[in-house]
């Protein structure tokens, strides 16, 4: 077996909570390599382990960029929700890895072409598009496979996948949306209007986003992928031609995430 790490960004205290990972994975029988911006061609993979926090893992997934490696999370940071285990759990990481005590969670991303990118880019939570500081509210136009669904007068708009459902578009009050439930959630920041709600789509629509020209530009976010665009972009959002496989280890399900980091129903 062999093992890509992908850190990041890793304070000096937990440098050696790392290297006790790196040893029990070798004691294992398991060969590792560190990654950093780009993965090895010509290399088989069987995971890549991301260490760090929820940063780190979205970053890992578009480093594999569509090669099909599954992706463990290990976090290193602080909430970690899309993580599998915490650097506490190395033991238990490690004896399930070899044990094969893991489930592969398929999930969809989002692909966004905007006028200014050569190609397009993706995202595993959410593109987001918002206006910048001291900006009129951004007006966008919203379609769906051609049907024009609202005028969204607001601080920006939200379109999340599921895994990215239980990011920033839950805070601005979007729904939680399982991994496998095959849809899309749009979501607006600080609408102006209060009847504009958020709304589910199916993930095999396809949408289009026009802002309004005010002469004024706006930010687009894929994941960590930032962009200015100027206003009266026309921007086009799909379900990616592949998706990313999450690991999730031995007894643990999306239900018992949300209860243990988000303090759901508790």
């Amino acid at each position: 077996m062999k093992i890509a790490l992908y850190v990041r960004h890793l304070e000096s205290s937990l440098r050696q909570q790392l290297l006790v990972l790196i040893d029990r994975l070798h004691a294992g029988g398991v060969e590792t390599e560190e990654v950093s911006d780009t993965l090895p061609t010509g290399i088989h993979f069987d995971f890549i382990l991301s260490i760090g926090g929820d940063g780190t893992l979205l970053s890992s997934v578009h480093l594999i960029a569509g090669r099909d490696i599954p992706v463990l999370g290990v976090n290193f940071g602080h909430l970690g929700f899309l993580t599998t285990a915490g650097r506490d759990d190395i033991d238990t990481l490690v004896a399930d890895i070899l044990e094969g005590r893991y489930t592969l969670e398929p999930r969809t991303l989002l692909q966004v072409h905007t006028p200014s990118a050569a190609s397009p880019i993706t995202a595993l939570n959410e593109v987001c598009l918002h206006r910048l500081d001291n900006a009129p509210l951004l007006r966008t136009d919203l379609y769906v496979d051609n049907d024009f669904v609202a005028t969204y007068a607001a601080d920006g708009l939200i379109v999340a996948t599921p895994t990215g459902s239980t990011a920033y578009s839950l805070s601005c009050g979007g729904p939680i949306l399982t991994p496998n439930s095959g849809c899309f959630v749009i979501t607006p920041i600080a609408a102006h209007n209060l009847t504009l709600r958020p709304i589910i789509v199916p993930d095999a629509a396809r949408l289009r986003l026009v802002t309004h020209p005010n002469a004024q530009p706006f930010n687009l976010s894929a994941d960590s992928q930032q962009q200015h665009l100027a206003s009266g972009t026309e921007i086009h959002l799909s379900r990616a031609p592949y998706t990313v496989r999450l690991v999730r280890l031995h007894r643990q399900t999306f239900f018992t995430a949300i209860h243990q980091k988000l303090g759901w129903n508790f």
